[in-house]
Order: C-alpha cells, then structure tokens, then sequence
C-alpha cells in the first residue's frame, strides 16, 4: 500500500506534476496488455462501475491517449485503443517506477530483490484469485533482474 499510496518510487511532489494520474496509468496498462476493451470489459477487468470509467476514459480521450475504435472481433460496443501519445506517456511514466524502485531498493542484495518479488507476485495473485479479478502479466519490465539493474544505475 505504501508503493502506491505514497508513490515512494518517485521525488517529492513529482506525482502532483507527473506525466498521469494513477487510473489513467492502470487503465492504459491493461489496455496495452490485452489490445481494445469496452467499458464492459474494463469495469469486469477492474471492478469499476461504469459511470467511474465513462469519467476515466473520457479524460483519457481529451488527452490523446486512446481513441475510440470499432470491436475488432466485430463486436457492437466501440473499444478504447492506446494511442501512441499514450503508448509513450505510460512507457516513461513505468521507467519512473521501475528506477524508482531502483533506488529504494539499491542497498538489497540480488537474492533479497528476487525473494521480494517472488513474495509480491504472489501476494497479488493470491488477492487477484480471492477477488476473481486476474491481471495479465507482462513478460518484461518489472522482472526482479529489471528492478535490480535499475538500482545500480
């Protein structure tokens, strides 16, 4: 809760002026890993009501960073696709993150760095099981080999 609430990760202040909000940066995540979502299947995917999400993607609409697409299964509803102003924006505001974490964590050893993520990752399975609310998993960036290169940068 800390990571997130208190964005430990980044300088003082810096969330106040950073590059998104914390819903823009999670929406655009999952959009990015799974393609083109409906509000439907974002608030299936987040546990949001629909009204919530209308507001979150209509910011994110007026910032360039989706646009609206016809369902590419040919479905009815219109999808949210990342753009690539948004593509960009969430890749630097990750690099953020991920040498954050860098620095927070630049005194651990390799084997403290992997242990603790090991834990986290299955801490946040565990709840994603328990709320039945799965997230898809990158194949990159937040590997604990990622995070701990990043501390010694």
């Amino acid at each position: 809760m800390l990571l997130g609430r208190h964005s430990v990760t980044t300088p003082r202040g810096k969330r106040g002026g950073g590059l998104m909000d914390r819903s823009a940066y999670l929406l655009l995540s999952r959009i990015e890993l799974e393609g083109p979502m409906s509000v439907a299947e974002l608030s299936d995917a987040f546990g949001l009501g629909v009204s919530t999400l209308n507001r979150q993607t209509s910011a994110m609409l007026r910032a360039g960073l989706v646009d609206r697409v016809p369902d590419p299964d040919g479905g009815i509803a219109r999808k949210f696709r990342i753009t690539s102003v948004g593509r960009d924006r969430l890749h630097k505001e990750r690099d953020v993150v991920v040498n954050g974490l860098g620095r927070v964590l630049e005194n651990w050893s390799p084997e403290e760095v992997t242990a603790f993520s090991d834990a986290l990752e299955r801490f946040n399975s565990d709840v994603e099981r328990y709320v039945g609310r799965p997230w898809p998993r990158p194949c990159e960036d937040a590997s604990p080999e990622a995070v701990a290169s990043a501390s010694t940068e």
